[in-house]
């Protein structure tokens, strides 16, 4: 299983707008090549959604229906592939104040399912992801450069 974390800062974009534009995934075709369709459900009594996504994957295509879990206390989504190309597909996206802007953090973990191939697949697979949600992010918040690192706690590390 493979573990992507990428995190973005949208600059000129406050973190309730980042969070708006990033929860319509209906605009991501309109926004980006790298999204051909998404269909999204009438919400369910809970107020999640499930959401067909058909998204450009290196030469090919990836499809997959996912749940949708919204909250915008949080200004976070979470989403679960119910069924897909991928064998595991799941994660998170949130917005928060940052130094410059907004920080957007997109974390998932996946598995193609192929553990024969994975040692050569995987790391194709995160670097596409990665290369997706920027252009993703790029198209719906404007310009966005990856987020400052963080900084270990140098006094407790001394501490």
């Amino acid at each position: 299983m493979r573990h992507v974390n990428v995190r973005l800062t949208a600059h000129d974009v406050d973190p309730e707008t980042a969070y708006q534009r990033i929860r319509d995934f209906r605009r991501y075709p309109e926004v980006t090549e790298t999204v051909r369709e998404v269909a999204v459900h009438p919400p369910h009594a809970d107020g999640t959604v499930v959401s067909d996504w058909t998204v450009n994957f290196r030469n090919g295509l990836m499809r997959w229906t996912e749940r949708d879990a919204f909250f915008p206390e949080l200004l976070s989504i979470g989403f679960t592939q119910l069924s897909g190309d991928f064998e595991r597909f799941e994660g998170t996206w949130r917005c928060e104040p940052g130094e410059d802007g907004t920080s957007v953090t997109f974390e998932a973990v996946f598995d193609l399912g192929i553990p024969t191939l994975a040692e050569l697949l995987d790391p194709v697979a995160d670097s596409t992801l990665r290369t997706n949600i920027e252009r993703i992010l790029r198209g719906l918040l404007g310009r966005v450069t990856p987020a400052p690192a963080e900084l270990p706690d140098t006094a407790a590390a001394h501490g």
